[in-house]
C-alpha cells in the first residue's frame, strides 16, 4: 500500500510534464519502475529529449536485471509465468523473496508482493493521473520541481553509507559542472555515468587492498 501510494505523485507530475494520462497509465504498466519512470518525466518536465529521457530511465532500471540474477533460481519459472516474473522483478518483491528461508515462501512473497505493488501502483497512478491533469500550469502547484524532490526521497534512504555519499557527491558535482553547458538530461547521463565509473574503481581498489 505504502508503495503503491507514490504513484499518485508520479500520475501527478506525469500528467503535469505534459504526458497524457493514457500515456501515462501506459507508461506504468510498461515499464512498472518507479526510480525509471520518476527520472524519465523529471527529464521531460526539464526540457530535456525523449532520446536523454528514456537513457536516463535506462540507466537507473538496470539494477532490475541484477535483482532477475538473483530471483530467476529460486522462482524456477518457465513460458509466459518467466515474463510474468520479469515484469514483476522490482525492488520491494526482490526483497521480499530473498528474505525467505523456504521455497514455498519465497515464491509466495515474491508473487503476492509483485502482483500487489503492479496493481495498487498501477491505480493509483492513474488517479495520479487524473488528479494532475486537472491541476493545469504546475507552475502555480510548485510541481515544476516537485520531480527533483520525489526523486530524492526516494534515493535519500539509500545513502547512509559513507560510500554512497561520496558516489552521490561526485554524481553531483558532474550535474553542477554540465548543466550549464548541455541541453536538459545530458547532465543526469552524466552523473550516472560518474556513479558507474566511481562502482567499477571501488572493486579494484578494494582487491588491491586486500592483496
Amino acid at each position: 500500500m505504502a508503495t503503491g501510494l507514490y504513484g499518485i505523485s508520479f500520475g501527478a507530475l506525469s500528467a503535469v510534464a505534459g504526458l497524457s494520462v493514457g500515456q501515462t497509465a501506459t507508461l506504468s504498466l510498461l515499464l512498472f519502475s518507479g526510480g525509471s519512470q520518476f527520472a524519465l518525466v523529471g527529464v521531460v518536465a526539464a526540457g530535456g529529449s525523449p532520446v536523454a529521457a528514456v537513457a536516463t530511465s535506462t540507466l537507473l532500471g538496470a539494477r532490475n536485471t541484477l535483482y532477475g540474477a538473483v530471483v530467476a533460481p529460486l522462482l524456477g519459472v518457465r513460458g509466459w509465468r518467466r515474463l510474468a516474473a520479469a515484469q514483476l522483478t522490482i525492488d520491494e518483491s526482490t526483497a521480499v523473496a530473498v528474505a525467505q528461508r523456504e521455497p514455498a515462501a519465497t515464491r509466495a512473497g515474491f508473487w503476492v508482493t509483485g502482483l500487489g505493488v503492479f496493481a495498487l501502483w498501477n491505480a493509483f497512478t492513474l488517479l495520479g493521473a487524473l488528479a494532475g491533469d486537472a491541476l493545469g500550469d504546475p507552475r502555480a502547484w510548485g510541481l515544476d520541481a516537485a520531480a527533483g524532490a520525489a526523486f530524492l526521497a526516494l534515493v535519500w534512504p539509500r545513502l547512509a553509507a559513507r560510500a554512497a555519499q561520496v558516489v552521490a557527491a561526485l554524481a553531483v558535482g558532474v550535474t553542477i559542472a554540465l548543466v550549464p553547458l548541455t541541453p536538459p538530461g545530458v547532465p543526469v547521463l552524466g552523473a550516472a555515468a560518474a556513479a558507474i565509473v566511481a562502482g567499477l574503481v571501488a572493486p579494484s581498489r578494494a582487491a588491491e587492498e586486500g592483496r
